[in-house]
């Protein structure tokens, strides 16, 4: 199984790791048949996601995955974070084997569960907005 560069880069150096206190939002989504779990913290103000950290646990690609959807999220306004798609993470890191799509679709709803979760704490209910999270994927 062949990765690019850059997933390679994102699995080595994994960019905006970690946990963030007070956290806006809080969403953790994982995959049950592979075992991969994704932890995403967000900071919003202005409607616009000022820091962005994540903790995952599984293979090279979910890391990877993780990393970059957080870099493509931080400084951007919710709507943004809200329209990244799977596929936009993984044309971001130049592709990712057939066998391993599920860890951008994970990447994707660990961005929208922890939306969900600030939209939440504001009294809002998320479901209009972000759609339905489910918290154990099959994919």
């Amino acid at each position: 199984m062949a990765y690019s560069e850059k997933v390679l880069d994102h699995f080595a150096n994994p960019r905006n790791v970690g946990e963030l206190e007070n956290a806006d939002g809080i969403g953790e989504v994982g995959n049950a048949r592979c075992g991969d779990i994704m932890k995403m913290y967000i900071k919003v103000d202005n409607d616009t996601i000022t820091d962005v950290k994540f903790k995952t646990f599984g293979c090279g690609a979910a890391i990877a995955t993780s990393s970059m959807a957080t870099e493509m999220i931080k400084g951007k306004s919710i709507n943004d974070a809200l329209n990244l798609t799977n596929t936009a993470v993984m044309e971001a890191l130049d592709g990712l084997p057939p066998v391993k799509v599920h860890c951008s679709v994970l990447a994707e709803q660990a961005i929208k569960s922890a939306l969900s979760d600030y939209y939440t704490k504001q009294g809002i209910d998320p479901e209009p907005i972000v759609g339905k999270i489910s918290h154990d994927d099959e994919v």
